[in-house]
């Protein structure tokens, strides 16, 4: 469907917990301490929008009263940000409740790429994050005329990553589907102690807020990896490992290097890549915490190398930049290399950050009617140049891109290098 379209939104509600707020069998605390993972990431808010094909009877009065319940276990999604002298944390007492609306559209369905270009009418939008007292989640389902719907989720960072986000939907949809109970038991409030943020995260932190700003709104863009060049580079390693590239090695190797094509203004000047990776497993933290944890890990190399690398090239230097997380040698060698960035304020032609939200949980949401067709976040102004990378969509063959990595002025460019790499190699 193009052209115009109506949405007709419902006014917001307040969604509490359908009972008082459990921790397991205990008593629900009623101060969470925010880890120092949680704490560099307060008041920023992230966005998802999981999109379903097929219907299910009342899907908003079915996930607000699946949402209700799942709070019960969820209970700090429903508190708010609270300032101890100079600490934030996540008051229980009063368990105000996640915001909730809902929308429909009177005509047309959802048809891949034209629901995307929809979505800022019709997922969730969160009140101002500056205002005092305002909900760590917001919730809106938006119902199609073909039956389908999306349901738009915006949440302050500081609550939950990721993979506890999407647990978190999974608990709902588990619930909507009419389980007794979610199959995951929820863990928010661990000990400091197995929460300690490794200084090399520490120092990236540090230099992301030292870095000048820049207006990346303009240059947001979407693209796709097609699978067939995703298949061509994995069986064209020399090696096995080589062969074994991940799916999340490749696409940020495209990423990384069209990118630094298309900006590169000086080939000595260093070209950086900052990415998340989940450590859960690493710290011994159990998968159920949906809390932060997640660190953040760079490679680096000047300019010129990435732009004139073989793309298995720049694939194994993202491996090396993994294998680093457990390497306790190497990260006296990362701060200083970090340090000597930051020394001379680099900025965004160098630097671009990736996330992924790869098999994080997002795609086996289901309310229902099936898990998500398709994984999606807003178009908004990134603050640093960043992609969102491997967003799931049973649609397309490949790997779907948001990317806000370059301006307005870098934008065919980098489209034209992404576009030569990919089908020269897929030819």
């Amino acid at each position: 469907m193009s052209g115009s379209f109506v949405v007709t939104k419902s006014p917001e509600m307040v969604v509490q917990t359908s009972k008082p707020a459990t921790n397991g069998a205990a008593v629900a605390d009623k101060k969470i301490e925010l880890s120092p993972f949680d704490r560099s990431l307060v008041r920023t808010q992230t966005k998802v929008l999981l999109v379903f094909e097929h219907p299910i009877n009342e899907p908003m009065e079915t996930i607000r009263r699946s949402l209700s319940r799942a709070l019960v276990d969820y209970y700090p999604l429903a508190g708010r940000l609270a300032v101890d002298g100079n600490d934030y944390y996540i008051d229980c007492s009063i368990h105000d409740g996640v915001t909730f609306a809902t929308a429909s559209l009177p005509a047309g369905g959802l048809d891949g790429d034209a629901t995307g270009a929809r979505h800022d009418q019709s997922a969730a939008k969160a009140g101002g994050c500056n205002r005092a007292n305002f909900p760590l989640l917001t919730v809106q389902v938006t119902v199609f005329a073909c039956g389908g719907f999306v349901v738009g989720v915006v949440w302050d960072h500081s609550v939950a990553d990721g993979f506890g986000m999407a647990q978190f939907l999974l608990a709902v949809g588990e619930l909507a589907r009419g389980l007794p109970t979610p199959s995951i038991v929820p863990l928010r409030n661990l000990s400091p102690m197995q929460l300690v943020m490794p200084p090399v995260t520490y120092a990236v932190m540090r230099f992301i807020g030292g870095m000048p700003s820049c207006d990346l709104g303009a240059g947001m863009v979407n693209v796709t990896a097609p699978s067939t060049f995703i298949n061509r580079i994995k069986s064209s390693g020399t090696t096995p490992a080589a062969a074994a590239f991940t799916v999340f090695e490749i696409v940020t190797a495209v990423v990384w290097k069209c990118r630094t094509r298309g900006v590169m203004a000086d080939p000595a000047a260093p070209a950086v890549l900052l990415f998340s990776v989940n450590v859960r497993k690493q710290l011994g933290v159990d998968d159920a915490y949906y809390g932060n944890c997640m660190t953040l890990e760079m490679a680096m190399a000047d300019s010129g190398e990435v732009a004139s690398a073989d793309i298995l090239d720049v694939a194994w230097m993202i491996r090396r930049a993994k294998e680093q997380i457990s390497d306790q040698d190497s990260s006296g060698e990362l701060l200083k290399a970090i340090g000597e960035l930051g020394e001379r304020r680099v900025g965004y032609e160098s630097v671009v950050f990736v996330t992924c939200w790869r098999e994080i949980g997002f795609e086996d949401v289901d309310f229902g009617g099936g898990k998500t067709g398709r994984v999606m976040t807003f178009s908004q102004n990134f603050a640093m140049p960043l992609c969102v990378i491997c967003l799931p969509c049973k649609w397309d063959k490949g790997s779907k891109v948001l990317s806000g990595c370059v301006t307005a002025q870098h934008s065919d460019a980098f489209l034209r290098e992404i576009s030569t790499l990919t089908n020269n190699l897929t030819d």
